[in-house]
């Protein structure tokens, strides 16, 4: 469940690094790429990921579009978010990718499309703070936390940018948990001991992926009641924060 993280130039940037001079296709309706044009697989993504994105245009109205890589893309995440021009890109990169079908292959059947869905809404959290303009900053009250001295000063901004990307991997796990609760709530329970797994899988503690420390407050979907999933994950987000 990586992410290519992007905002201003560096969005622009990664965008065309990523090749998405492409169709854009709409679950809703079969704007953009035809259908008989996407592979099976990429045709299984996306019927998974359409109730979120329908969820996100209709009822959240965010403006997200949805964009299938019609080329082969080794080594980029799957399922991706860029940010351009206001509008959130929902990057779906699995042809010629065996990441992708890796990653559907790993899911427990029965939890495919709910794990599919998780990963959707997840990208959503990151879509929501580029549209507050919140992208890796503190809330208020909060500080973030002080540069150990020892680092080297080039290693100073990696630091910076590995800590403000674990905070926000870890509102967007909060948001995928948020949406399991309300739309999968039987699945839950397992869904959150998957999500574990993964972030515990070649953990390097405190690093841009170790949201464990979110998840941890989250073993009970009753932390995540009330309120829309993004005022869902804020709270425990920043529950998290204070430790």
């Amino acid at each position: 469940m990586r992410a290519s993280k992007m905002q201003g130039n560096e969005s622009l940037a990664v965008l065309r690094h990523l090749s998405i001079a492409l169709a854009a296709l709409s679950v809703a309706s079969t704007q953009g790429a035809p259908a008989a044009d996407l592979t099976p697989l990429e045709t299984r993504w996306l019927q998974a990921m359409a109730p979120v994105v329908q969820h996100a245009r209709s009822v959240l109205a965010l403006p997200l579009d949805l964009v299938v890589q019609p080329q082969d893309a080794p080594g980029e995440a799957p399922m991706a978010l860029g940010f351009v021009d206001g509008r959130c890109k929902l990057v779906l990169s699995v042809r010629g990718n065996p990441e992708g079908q890796r990653q559907v292959d790993a899911l427990d059947p029965a939890l495919r499309a709910a794990a599919l869905e998780l990963m959707a809404a997840h990208e959503l959290g990151h879509c929501r703070r580029y549209l507050d303009g919140a992208w890796y900053s503190m809330p208020a009250g909060f500080v973030a936390p002080r540069v150990p001295d020892s680092l080297s000063a080039d290693l100073r901004q990696a630091w910076l940018d590995m800590r403000s990307t674990r905070r926000e991997e870890g509102y967007g796990d909060l948001v995928g948990l948020a949406w399991t609760r309300e739309h999968h709530p039987e699945l839950y329970a397992r869904l959150h001991a998957w999500l574990v797994k993964e972030r515990s899988a070649a953990l390097i503690p405190g690093s841009h992926h170790d949201t464990l420390v979110w998840l941890a407050l989250t073993e009970s979907p009753a932390v995540l009641e009330g309120g829309s999933v993004f005022e869902a994950a804020d709270r425990v987000w920043r529950r998290g924060l204070r430790d």
